[in-house]
């Protein structure tokens, strides 16, 4: 080997460990799902996804919906007579008795903590008045709060109809949905739960399935287990740590424990929730407006604290009629519109709303008031 030769393997074989050297660029986060995503409830802000809209099987998650619409309906109080039907449902059981009578509000506690297959056959023939008639509540709902790859064929999840599929993003807007209502809140939350028993002196206790809440994660709020052969373990977990609050949703994860913890721990370190825009009163230095304009409502956003840097608010206003709006009644309701940018992406639009008389101006408390006017002498707004 000729001394050239060998003064360029030299050099190669030093640019190679440099290189090794170097910090790699590798994704933050990995999941096992074939399918995930996480979102954040305030804002429904898409912190993490993968294959997130692709169409799969769900197995026991469908039962977020036959929840939410066992509790709106207003029924948690009727007593429900036990089809044979639903006795002889296979799968996770509650071990219903032929026609015992039991408390909506019970079986909807022991299908989300016990994922009781003869519970959700019970609740859809007392709410829909058959499986049929329910299956058609749950998709009108999808329909309503925008699944859009969702079509549900029963209300357990079971593998027994090829046309029972979702996504990962759409359970997350489900489970979004289904947040906003406290007793769902409350059920998805329960770690143990006692139903009166029909043939014995004792209660029935169901314990929670879902191990995030129970024992793994100090943060874990509820969320609905599921397990097919075809769909293998899905799993929908809710989190809360400082004021924020996330949704996971894995599909066919062989880890899905630790792929939510993960998820979790990532962006609770890594996002704030922030208040972008407080409701109530806007300050302008437009002479019409001053002091007369108000938003109705807060904005809140997860940041990075890069992010935070990048937050823009902009205000158009409606010229004003100087003839047609003498009079405060005289003006519109909404005369111009806020507008939430990060970077070069809005991720906001908010009407903004002219003290008239008309609408309703979000009432500051007395420390509201006190630290505006603290703000004010400071020379904060």
């Amino acid at each position: 080997m000729t001394f050239f030769r060998r003064k360029v393997l030299t050099l190669l074989i030093i640019a190679m460990v440099l290189i090794g050297l170097l910090p790699q660029k590798t994704s933050a986060l990995s999941v096992s799902a074939k399918g995930a995503i996480l979102i954040e409830q305030e804002s429904g802000r898409i912190l993490y996804e993968k294959n997130a809209h692709q169409r799969m099987r769900i197995a026991s998650i469908t039962k977020i919906m036959t929840a939410i619409i066992a509790i709106e309906s207003g029924k948690l109080e009727d007593m429900v007579k036990v089809s044979n039907k639903a006795v002889g449902t296979e799968g996770s059981s509650l071990y219903l008795q032929p026609n015992e009578e039991i408390k909506l509000e019970h079986l909807v506690y022991g299908l989300m903590l016990r994922s009781g297959n003869d519970s959700a056959v019970a609740i859809a023939e007392h709410v829909g008045g058959s499986l049929e008639g329910f299956v058609f509540l749950m998709n009108q709902k999808a329909a309503e709060i925008g699944m859009q790859n969702t079509e549900f064929a029963n209300p357990h999840g079971l593998d027994d109809h090829e046309n029972h599929f979702s996504s990962a993003y759409d359970m997350a807007i489900l489970t979004r949905y289904a947040m906003t209502n406290e007793k769902f809140r409350e059920i998805s939350g329960t770690k143990v739960y006692r139903a009166p028993n029909p043939n014995e002196k004792w209660d029935r206790v169901w314990r929670n399935k879902n191990k995030l809440l129970t024992q793994l994660y100090k943060y874990s709020t509820g969320g609905k287990t599921g397990y097919t052969k075809r769909a293998k373990r899905t799993l929908v977990s809710t989190a809360a740590k400082d004021g924020t609050e996330l949704i996971a949703v894995t599909i066919n994860a062989s880890d899905d424990w630790n792929d939510h913890m993960n998820l979790f721990n990532h962006a609770f370190k890594s996002y704030d929730l922030v208040e972008v825009v407080d409701d109530g009163e806007l300050q302008t230095d437009h002479s019409f407006y001053r002091g007369k304009v108000f938003v109705d409502h807060e904005f809140k956003y997860p940041l990075t604290e890069k992010e935070k840097e990048d937050v823009r608010l902009d205000i158009s206003f409606l010229e004003p009629d100087n003839k047609k709006w003498r009079k405060p009644e005289n003006v519109p309701d909404i005369v111009g519109t806020l507008t939430v940018n990060l970077g070069d992406k809005t991720i906001e639009e908010m009407p903004i709303y002219f003290d008239n008389g008309n609408s309703n101006k979000p009432k500051e408390t007395f420390w509201e008031t006190l630290r505006s006017i603290f703000l004010v002498i400071l020379g904060v707004r």
